[in-house]
């Protein structure tokens, strides 16, 4: 098989198993999307711990596969056509996986939308500003006097979180069915307890939100995926 050759990411980790699929990740709210979602599809694959360490992450060999310097990337030995193809973003490779299984995404076109408009909406909201209310609120962006900053993603992290709490009305999963979508959202509703902002953004007055949180975590699929590759080499 010529796949270790074609892919110069395999100089740094080099795979063990190169007929199955290859994952490139760690343990983050957008890491942890992929390995759930290979744990809930179960498609043979190889996990690789790429930390995001400079020496890591912005290594020639990890920007050979993914020139964005993040965080998961994949290498599918049996791509469209039976060819090797390598992929990168968390969101594509969510949709990616799902139209190759055909799991965790609906067939039916109208259906198919309101998942992915969802899958958009953690990619593009409430991964970015979740993200920004970590720094402001519990890193190093805390320290910086002007509240301005910090206020707006507070702010925003409340009305994400309660247009979350509106959707969930009278249904346990975002989309009717356990989808990728949830997968998407799902670690990274786990930070808000995680920075310390739980009480800030008034968590304990979204119980749909929390409930659903708590099936989510309660998944075999996601308890294995959470620490898939092991945080610690």
């Amino acid at each position: 098989m010529t796949f270790p050759d074609n892919f110069p990411i395999n100089k740094r980790w080099p795979s063990e198993t190169p007929e199955v699929l290859q994952l490139y990740s760690f343990p983050t709210p957008n890491g942890v999307k992929i390995s759930i979602m290979l744990e809930e599809i179960g498609l043979p694959y190889e996990a690789h711990r790429v930390t995001l360490a400079d020496a890591d992450v912005k290594s020639p060999e990890f920007l050979s596969l993914n020139p964005n310097n993040k965080i998961p990337a994949i290498i599918d030995p049996d791509g469209p056509g039976g060819e090797p193809m390598g992929l990168w973003e968390s969101g594509a490779i969510l949709i990616y996986l799902a139209e190759k299984t055909g799991k965790l995404l609906p067939s039916d076109s109208a259906k198919r939308y309101e998942v992915l408009q969802w899958v958009m909406f953690q990619m593009g909201g409430v991964g970015p500003m979740f993200g920004q209310l970590g720094f402001f609120y519990a890193f190093g962006g805390k320290d910086i006097e002007d509240p301005r900053p910090r206020e707006r993603y507070i702010n925003e992290a409340k009305r994400l979180l309660s247009v979350i709490e509106q959707k969930l009305d009278g249904q346990d999963w975002l989309c009717g069915d356990y989808s990728i979508a949830d997968i998407a959202l799902g670690g990274w509703l786990r930070m808000i307890e995680y920075y310390g902002a739980a009480e800030t953004v008034g968590w304990n007055d979204l119980p749909r939100t929390r409930a659903y949180l708590a099936r989510f975590l309660a998944r075999p699929a996601v308890q294995s995926g959470m620490n898939i590759p092991p945080r610690e080499g």
